[in-house]
C-alpha cells in the first residue's frame, strides 16, 4: 500500500549547526511543505519535507521523541537516528500547536505500535526470544560420536539466521532509501509542476498588462506625433518671425547711423551759431532745426527702445519653442525605447510560450 500523508503545512526549515550545537541553520530560503506520513506495511510513522530534488527531512517518529515549543512560532525536536535537532518557524502560533498536537497524536500511535509489534514478535516467534534471553547449554563433544555432528549443526543453523537476518536489514535498508528518493522525485516533480501552473498564470496576466501599456503608448505616441506637428508648423512661423528679426536688425542700424549723423549736424549747427551772432534770422532758423531734430531725434530713440523690445520678445519665444521642442524629443525618444522593450518582452514571451 506504501506510504499516506496524514497532516501537511507549512513552514520554514532550519537545522542545528553540527559544529557549535547552538546555532539554526536555515534549510531553504522559503517556506517547505511538511508533512507526517504512515507506512501502513511497516507500520511508521515519519516527518518528510522536500526541498528541489534534496529530503532536507527524513524523521523517523519514535515514542522517545519530544517536540518542544521554544517561542509563539517556533518548535524544534531532536532525532538520534539522523544525528541532528530540526527546528520549523511557522507562520502563526495556531499552525505551530496544530503541528505539535498532531506530533502528540503520532507519537502516541507510534508508541502503540511498537507496543502491538513487541507483543506480536514474542507470539510469533517464542524461539527467538528464548535465543535473545537465555543462554542454552552446551552439547556433550565427543571425540567419535554424535555430540560433534550436533555441534556443526547448531553452528550452520546460527550461521544460516544471522545471515538471513543480514539480508532482510540490507533489504529493509535499500527499500528505504529507495522510497526516500521516490518521494524526493515526487514532491519535486509537484514543486515544478505547481511552479509552471504559477508561471503560466503570471505570463497571461503579463501579456494583458502589456497590451494594455503597448496600447495606452501607442495613443499616447499618436498625440505626441500631433503635437510635433503643431511644433513643426510654429517653427515654420518662427522663420517668418526670424526674417522679420532680421529686418528690425537692419532698421536698428540704419537709425542708429542716422542718430549719429543728426548728433553730429547738431554739433556742427552749435559750433556755427556762436560765429554767427550778427544774422538773427539764421539764429532762429537754426534753433528751430535743433529744436526739429531734437525732436525727430527723440522719436528715433523711442522707435530705437520699441525695436529693442520687439527683438527681445521675439528671441524670448523662439527659445521657449525651442526647449518644447527639445524635450518633447526627448519624451519621443523615451517612449520609442519603451516600445521596443516591450515588443522584445512580447516576443520573448510569445517565443517561451
Amino acid at each position: 500500500m506504501g506510504e499516506q500523508p496524514i497532516f501537511s503545512t507549512r513552514a520554514h526549515v532550519f537545522q542545528i549547526d553540527p559544529a557549535t550545537k547552538r546555532n539554526w541553520i536555515p534549510a531553504s530560503k522559503h517556506a517547505l511543505t511538511v508533512s507526517y506520513f504512515y507506512d501502513a506495511t511497516r507500520n511508521v510513522y515519519r516527518i518528510i519535507s522536500v526541498g528541489g530534488t534534496k529530503a532536507i527531512i527524513n524523521s523517523t517518529i519514535t515514542p522517545n521523541m519530544t517536540f518542544t515549543k521554544t517561542s509563539q512560532k517556533f518548535g524544534q525536536w531532536a532525532d538520534s537516528r539522523a544525528n541532528t535537532v530540526y527546528g520549523l518557524g511557522f507562520a502563526s502560533e495556531q499552525h505551530l500547536s496544530q503541528f505539535a498536537e498532531k506530533f502528540q497524536e503520532v507519537k502516541e500511535a507510534a508508541r502503540l505500535a511498537r507496543e502491538k509489534s513487541q507483543d506480536k514478535t514474542e507470539l510469533t516467534n517464542p524461539a527467538l526470544n528464548i535465543t535473545s534471553h537465555q543462554v542454552l547449554p552446551s552439547p556433550i563433544i565427543s571425540s567419535n560420536g554424535p555430540g560433534e555432528d550436533k555441534l556443526f549443526r547448531s553452528q550452520s543453523a546460527d550461521v544460516e539466521i544471522s545471515t538471513e537476518k543480514e539480508r532482510l536489514k540490507k533489504m529493509l535498508s535499500e527499500g528505504s532509501v529507495s522510497e526516500v528518493q521516490w518521494e524526493a522525485e515526487f514532491f519535486s516533480l509537484q514543486d515544478n509542476n505547481n511552479k509552471l501552473v504559477a508561471a503560466l498564470h503570471e505570463a497571461n496576466a503579463n501579456v494583458d498588462q502589456w497590451k494594455k501599456q503597448l496600447a495606452a503608448y501607442q495613443e499616447e505616441t499618436e498625440t505626441l506625433r500631433q503635437r510635433v506637428a503643431e511644433l513643426e508648423s510654429q517653427g515654420a512661423h518662427d522663420s517668418s518671425s526670424e526674417n522679420n528679426k532680421e529686418e528690425l536688425s537692419q532698421t536698428l542700424e540704419e537709425l542708429e547711423l542716422l542718430i549719429k549723423a543728426k548728433d553730429e549736424e547738431i554739433q556742427m549747427l552749435k559750433s556755427q551759431k556762436c560765429g554767427r551772432w550778427e544774422a538773427e534770422g539764421e539764429r532762429e532758423e537754426t534753433l528751430q532745426k535743433l529744436q526739429e531734430l531734437e525732436a525727430r531725434n527723440a522719436e528715433l530713440e523711442r522707435r530705437l527702445h520699441l525695436a529693442e523690445q520687439t527683438l527681445a520678445e521675439t528671441l524670448a519665444e523662439r527659445e521657449k519653442v525651442q526647449n518644447e521642442v527639445t524635450k518633447v524629443a526627448e519624451i519621443m525618444d523615451v517612449k520609442i525605447f519603451e516600445l521596443s522593450e516591450i515588443r522584445q518582452g512580447l516576443a520573448k514571451l510569445l517565443e517561451s510560450n
